[in-house]
Order: C-alpha cells, then structure tokens, then sequence
C-alpha cells in the first residue's frame, strides 16, 4: 500500500469538486491591524498603483482597463480572443501572464481596501489567495462564444455597480473601526472579500476567456 507521501495531492485546478473554475479569497488578519498605515493608505498605495498602472494591470477585478491590450501589455483580451476563435488554442504563457497580472492587481487592491496591512508584493501570494484552472479550450470553450460573453454579462455589470459602491461604504467604515479598535470587522471584510470574488469571476468568464459557465450570481465562494 501506498505510504500517505507518495498519495497524489489534490490539483487546485480540480473541476472534479463542481466549483467554478476561477476562485478567490483573503486571508482574514485575525490581529490588530498597523493603525497608521491605515490611516495613510490612500498616500502609501501610491508607488505601487503607478508600478501596476505602468504595466497596465488596472483590471476588471478594479475598473476595466484594456486599452493598452494591442501592446502587449495589461489583460491579454483581444489577441486570445482570436486565437480562441481561429485556432482553439490559448496559448499557456498568455494564461500565465494574465493570471499573473490579475492576482498582483487584486494584492494591490486588497491593500488600498485595508484588508491587509503588508505592502503588496509583485510576486509573493501574500494574503491573496486566487486559482484559475487552465482551459482545454478543444474539449471545453465554444471557439465562438468569446465574442459575444462581454455582452452577456451585462447582468452582472448592473449588479456589480451596486456591490462596488456598497463595498466603497463598507471599506470607509472598517477604515473608522480599525483606527478605533484595530480590527477589521468581519462582516465587512466578508462583503469586501464577496464582492471582489464576484468581480472575478465575471472577468474570468468575459475577459479572461478561462471558462463558458456562467458566474453565479453570489458573493460566496
């Protein structure tokens, strides 16, 4: 019999558990919290927001941008969008990169939303925990279907305005708590961490081009 070392790990990008194939989550900081550094978060965010906004990787998880899509830079949208349509392939460094990109982008936005008082690293997991599966793009996208997925998450783009502005509120009064108490209040922290999961997984299915089902229309994982 087999010793439990030599027992194969479980893959993260598993689709066998049924779960959607783009995930996410924040490690809560189940500790007090750098006061001053919340304080000042709108001013200590800076230099990382311009190393982020130099390479283009303001996302959809933030405020879509793809406007420098052509040059290689940001979320590599349009050209696996062709490649997807004329050649069924999405080519591993592509998915690699845009992986990359999103989850330091999320690092980053998780910092300025207060839920993690460490500076975002451009490369370190941190407290951000994202996993996309890899596409078979032969066995599982319809080649076609990425034309016209940004227009059918327009339910979700109505929704997710909503979500935003409630977890603006949300961030304004954990900022209030934590310079009282320390402590990012859970609930909050529970919809901040919702809405951001909702966000990505929309981006997974319209721009990231990883996945043909459908986003559930939740904020839990």
């Amino acid at each position: 019999m087999a010793s439990e070392s030599e027992a194969p790990l479980p893959e993260p990008e598993s689709r066998a558990t049924g779960c959607y194939p783009v995930t996410f989550s924040v490690d809560y900081p189940d500790r007090e919290l750098n006061r001053l550094t919340t304080f000042f978060r709108i001013f200590t965010v800076i230099p990382i927001l311009i190393v982020l906004g130099a390479i283009g990787g303001i996302s959809a998880s933030s405020g879509a941008d793809y406007s420098t899509v052509g040059t290689g830079l940001a979320i590599l949208f349009l050209p696996v969008l062709l490649m997807i349509v004329f050649r069924e392939k999405y080519p591993r460094w592509w998915f690699d990169w845009n992986l990359e990109l999103t989850r330091f982008s999320l690092r980053v936005f998780t910092y300025l939303s207060l839920m993690d008082d460490r500076y975002p690293s451009t490369d370190e997991q941190q407290a951000v925990r994202i996993e996309v599966a890899y596409p078979d793009v032969e066995g599982e996208l319809n080649r076609f279907l990425p034309l016209v997925k940004w227009l059918l998450a327009i339910p979700h783009y109505i929704v997710l305005f909503f979500l935003t502005i409630g977890a603006f509120f949300a961030v304004l009064f954990a900022w209030v708590a934590i310079l009282f108490t320390g402590r990012y209040p859970r609930g909050l922290f529970d919809f901040v961490e919702g809405v951001y999961r909702w966000h990505l997984r929309v981006e997974g299915y319209a721009f990231l081009l990883v996945t043909d089902r459908y986003p559930p229309f939740s904020l839990g994982p």
